[in-house]
Order: C-alpha cells, then sequence, then structure tokens
C-alpha cells in the first residue's frame, strides 16, 4: 500500500484480453510513456476492482481512473469525464465503477490518507465483451485522442493547487 503523500495517480483499469474493455490499461501506458517520470504523478494499471483498489489510491492527493463504459449513448472513442457527483447517476456499463464511491467512504472511515480530489475519464467503448487483444477500429482510431485528454486531465489535477 502507498504510505506516503504523493500527488496525483492516474490509474488505469481494464481486463486485457476482452477487446475494448483493456482501454483504460492500454491508455494508462501511453500516458506512462509520454509523461515520462514526471515526479508528481504516478501512473498504474490493474485488472482488480471493489476494495482491491485500496492497495492502488491510499496516499494519494488525487485520483484520475481510467476505464471503459458503454452507455451507447455517445460514439465509441468519446471520454466521459466524471467526477464524484456524477457517481450518484452513473449511466451505462462496467464493473470496474461498482463500489468506487463506497471504497473512498471506506477508506476515510478507516483513517486512511484517500485522495481529496478525483475524477473518471470513462471511454466509450464499442464491444467489451469479445475476447481478443485487439481494440475495436472505432477505438483504435480515436486511440491518440483519447491519450491526449488523459494527458491533459492528468496534468491539471497535478498541477492543482492541493
Amino acid at each position: 500500500m502507498n504510505t506516503t503523500c504523493r500527488k496525483t495517480l492516474v490509474l488505469g483499469l481494464g481486463n486485457d484480453i476482452l477487446t475494448d474493455d483493456a482501454i483504460g490499461l492500454k491508455v494508462v501506458r501511453e500516458v506512462g510513456r509520454r509523461l515520462g517520470s514526471n515526479a508528481g504523478v504516478d501512473v498504474r494499471e490493474t485488472m482488480e476492482m471493489g476494495l482491491a483498489l485500496l492497495d492502488f489510491i491510499v496516499g494519494y492527493e488525487a485520483l484520475v481512473l481510467v476505464d471503459s463504459i458503454q452507455t451507447g449513448r455517445a460514439a465509441p472513442g468519446h471520454v466521459h469525464d466524471m467526477t464524484q457527483e456524477h457517481l450518484k447517476a452513473l449511466p451505462g456499463r462496467t464493473p470496474h465503477f461498482l463500489g468506487v464511491k463506497e471504497t473512498l467512504a471506506l477508506g476515510r472511515q478507516l483513517g486512511l490518507a484517500m485522495p481529496e480530489r478525483f475524477k473518471i475519464l470513462a471511454i466509450e467503448v464499442q464491444d467489451p465483451y469479445t475476447v481478443s487483444a485487439e481494440l475495436s477500429p472505432a477505438l483504435e482510431c480515436a486511440f491518440d485522442s483519447i491519450v491526449d485528454q488523459v494527458v491533459r486531465a492528468t496534468s491539471a489535477e497535478a498541477s492543482a493547487p492541493a
């Protein structure tokens, strides 16, 4: 568990063998390459969810979660930029968002150093269910734009006052 207070964590969620569900993992890998060794930002990925996320997020001031979502209300590749207020009425399906709000609340109740700020960058996907290591063509086309948006959001979080 991270016990030192670091500025920002970018955490990619997903399943690397389920077509578009891997988008969060693939995006944060590229974000990590682009940001390099920025002292105020850690970039990690996991296939864990729920309470297991505590092992990743404790000790950070800000958290940026990157994951897939399928709402059917936007084109594949659209990035839904959500904050804590959006969790109450989260549309679409993704197993990774289940319990994010509760996980953060539990961490606080346990007296753990939880992020004061967090956002979720949920990437609209086309096919999160087919077993494949490849993204759908729609997400492949949008990939660089998605990474650019995540880098901008991360930079904004990392430069925000504590």
